[in-house]
């Protein structure tokens, strides 16, 4: 452990922040990163490969260690770059200095996702270098920007990524001290609804009160979305009961920042609501600010939303539930336009086989209890294409991190005890799935 969470220091002191399209300006960084973090796999025992070079896209770190004859391959999956620091007058420390204090190391990327990426080397490191399965290592550096091309190409190259199961180093325990298993991922999707319902604006004074406003036309729409109680209320949209284990009401309270006296948005289980049910999020409104406010109709309008769905929904028939939802109300009797924009698909794990099983094993004694399974809303846009590429893997998706780690926000940081364990739990899981491998070949 000291020197991993050395290795750890020297690898978020490199400001790697991706961009889209791979500028100019991000290059030096993402490529000083790439650089270390082969040198730290090669130094583990790993044969590095020639990197993956795509257009408009970082270099990909491609690795082995060969698997003997009969044992399993298991691919190793994290990424390199960062996002952007925000108001760095909110870090109590520098962000690009890893800073230890309290039993966590506080920096950009310590928790997203440089010590997953050592997570790999340290449990690769526990065996000599000589793991009793074979290694493939794929570190990207453009996930914070959607991958680049990259995030496809798995399916264009699928022999480069065949493997037995995948450890995908981008998550970690739903709370601090609880091993945790992500077995589902949310879908995305959004559309913009506008409308027009004059040719210019119009004097509220002379006009207001029989002119039809846009925005109030709009505002109308988006108010259907939901009813009372915060639940969606658009028919399509698949829900269904969570059974894994999830937040408290006042972890919850606490990880989203709600403010005292504010009630959550919906019913059921918080487990039902963010992770197998839908949300439905206006992400933007084209209006006035308060501030350049004139005394007019406004006769043009638009809002974007951003739906979140169950991980095993078809993102386009969710997307298509919204536009029909829309599409058949006319508020104040004017039709909406609905455009389409991006989606993404979910992803729900099979959990039934040999490498599932030794993972919550390895998990369960690296943290001394029961192995937890949760799901998340944010996305991994390559584990769809990863599990394309090779249909018969089991995706484990494990880390480092915990449910109150900061990622992407100041003051980001990962727990010492967490980092441990999870290089335990890593290389425990080689040595489980082995022997699970050869049981099931005899």
């Amino acid at each position: 452990m000291p020197n991993l969470k050395a290795e750890l220091s020297e690898l978020v002191a490199i400001p790697s922040v991706s961009a889209l399209g791979y500028p100019a300006e991000t290059r030096p960084e993402l490529l000083r990163a790439y650089e270390e973090v082969g040198r730290l796999f090669a130094d583990a025992g790993a044969r590095i490969l020639e990197p993956l070079e795509l257009p408009d896209t970082a270099p990909v770190l491609m690795a082995e260690i060969p698997a003997s004859e009969g044992a399993p391959t298991v691919l190793l999956y994290s990424h390199y770059d960062v996002v952007p620091v925000g108001d760095e007058e909110k870090w109590e420390s520098p962000p690009f200095e890893a800073t230890e204090r309290d039993g966590a190391i506080y920096g950009r990327g310590a928790a997203d996702t440089k010590s997953n990426i050592l997570m790999h080397v340290g449990a690769i490191r526990a065996w000599g270098g000589k793991p009793p399965v074979g290694i493939k290592v794929v570190i990207e550096g453009q996930e914070e920007v959607g991958g680049g091309a990259f995030a496809t190409f798995p399916t264009v190259r699928p022999e480069l990524f065949d493997a037995d199961a995948m450890v995908i180093g981008d998550m970690g325990s739903v709370r601090p001290g609880v091993p945790t298993l992500t077995i589902a991922l949310r879908g995305m999707f959004a559309v913009t609804v506008e409308a027009r319902t004059l040719a210019g604006p119009k004097h509220s004074g002379q006009f207001g009160g029989a002119a039809p406003d846009a925005l109030l036309t709009v505002i109308r729409a988006l108010s259907t979305m939901h009813d009372e109680k915060g639940d969606v209320a658009v028919h399509g949209l698949r829900r269904e009961a969570w059974t894994g284990a999830s937040y408290s009401d006042d972890e919850f309270r606490t990880l989203s920042e709600t403010l005292p006296g504010i009630s959550f948005l919906g019913t059921g289980e918080l487990g039902e609501r963010i992770w197998s049910g839908p949300a439905l999020t206006v992400t933007g409104l084209d209006a006035l600010p308060v501030e350049s406010a004139v005394n007019a109709v406004v006769p043009f309008a638009r809002a974007k939303v951003s739906g979140r769905i169950h991980p095993e929904q078809d993102p386009l028939e969710a997307q298509a539930a919204l536009v029909r939802h829309f599409e058949a109300f006319r508020p104040y009797g004017v039709e909406l336009v609905v455009h389409t924009a991006e989606t993404g698909s979910g992803f729900a794990a099979s959990t039934g086989g040999p490498a599932y099983a030794a993972a919550r094993e390895a998990l369960a004694d690296a943290w001394g209890g029961e192995t937890m399974s949760i799901a998340t809303g944010g996305s991994i846009p390559l584990v769809n294409y990863l599990q394309q590429a090779a249909p018969r893997a089991e995706m484990l998706l494990m880390g480092t991190t915990d449910g109150f780690a900061n990622i992407h926000a100041p003051n980001e940081r990962v727990l010492v005890t967490e980092f441990e364990n999870a290089v335990l739990a890593e290389a425990e899981l080689f040595g489980r799935y082995a022997e699970a491998f050869e049981r099931r070949g005899t």
